[in-house]
């Protein structure tokens, strides 16, 4: 792969994104965004971008279109979710974030008091008739939609420390609740892609398995209690000939087998400085079966690197992970805004320079 001078692009961002998705070489490596607000509102005062589409065009981002249907359910207050769970926003040094604080199946002792007391939210509380019209605006892009990620939600529901011990000390209680996710999150999806006349290329199954140092979860508890039902909804994803995208931050080669071995396609964001995430490594066994997306430091290069060390990471990547195809360029999760501008530009810029085949 070598810097072009006179380049130009022969593909949509669909097209380029099919490319990859199908294991064939598209015009260049595709790039990916995503930042907090006050990261984004930096960059866009940074380069003077009046809009997301202008801020796009300038960096060749190639987001794809996020399709889903209108919420028409009832009302639901502002610092709750359609689960019960509420929240509140919390301001730090450089901005704020919304953590979640109240959890309706925190104090239940059994199953049968879930089973007794808690309704859960229905699945046609939503409208799809603007998904036809949505999904043929975005055509020439391509979309995103559908998907789910079950234990987060479970972990809102439940509290975080109780959701962790329900694995070992009330595994009936999760059993019954992943269900009643996955069944919620399956007919949802279900009616999107039904509606959305093929426009959506990737869906997310996902679930964060990682932590810095190793997994967060026993390999059992993950073949147990997530993956059954992953394999379902991947199942629906791959017959509407959609690919399946698993995010998972941290350390997850252990369980890499098994997510292929359920399907999934695209593996995102690769944090490459946790344990046992070299990407040579994960190129060398691993990149047969699945496209790597992001890789892009977010911890020490992105934030708190020079121009010169993004410029190098942006390299590597390349050419390690962009070796004969198979991955999509991005940060490794949300651009913070403690990082500048510059890094962003330069880690677009010099892979737009450098990521043509």
């Amino acid at each position: 792969m070598a810097q072009r001078n006179s380049r130009k692009e022969s593909m949509t961002v669909r097209e380029r994104w099919t490319a990859v998705l199908e294991r064939s070489l598209p015009d260049r490596i595709p790039m990916t965004y995503r930042a907090t607000e006050e990261a984004h509102e930096k960059l866009m005062r940074h380069l003077s971008c009046g809009s997301n589409a202008e801020l796009h065009a300038r960096l060749h981002i190639d987001n794809l279109a996020s399709l889903r249907p209108a919420y028409t359910g009832p009302p639901v207050p502002d610092d709750q979710d359609l689960f019960g769970c509420t929240y509140r926003t919390v301001e730090y040094e450089h901005g704020v974030y919304r953590e979640c604080v109240g959890h309706p199946l925190e104090s239940a002792g059994s199953l049968a008091e879930i089973e007794a007391s808690y309704t859960w939210p229905s699945v046609d509380w939503f409208d799809y008739s603007g998904v036809p019209a949505a999904a043929e605006r975005a055509r020439d892009r391509g979309c995103i939609g559908g998907g789910w990620e079950p234990f987060l939600e479970y972990k809102y529901m439940r509290g975080e420390e109780q959701a962790f011990m329900d694995l070992v000390e009330n595994p009936d209680v999760v059993e019954y609740c992943m269900q009643h996710l996955f069944d919620f999150h399956y007919e949802r999806t279900r009616r999107l892609f039904e509606h959305a006349n093929g426009a959506i290329l990737v869906s997310g199954s996902s679930e964060d398995l990682g932590s810095q140092t190793g997994l967060l979860y026993s390999p059992d508890h993950i073949r147990r209690f997530f993956l059954p039902h992953h394999r379902r909804m991947i199942d629906l994803m791959h017959e509407a000939g959609v690919r399946a995208e698993w995010h998972s931050d941290g350390s997850i080669r252990e369980i890499l087998p098994d997510l292929i071995q359920s399907g999934v396609d695209v593996l995102d964001p690769i944090q490459w400085r946790c344990n046992d995430m070299d990407r040579a490594g994960l190129k060398r066994d691993f990149g047969d079966d699945l496209i790597f997306q992001g890789a892009m430091d977010n911890q020490h290069t992105l934030p708190f690197g020079s121009t010169d060390d993004v410029a190098a990471e942006v390299l590597e990547n390349i050419e390690v992970l962009g070796a004969g195809g198979g991955y999509i360029l991005g940060p490794c999760h949300n651009i913070q805004s403690v990082g500048p501008p510059e890094n962003v530009v330069t880690m677009y810029e010099v892979a737009y320079e450098n990521g043509w085949y």
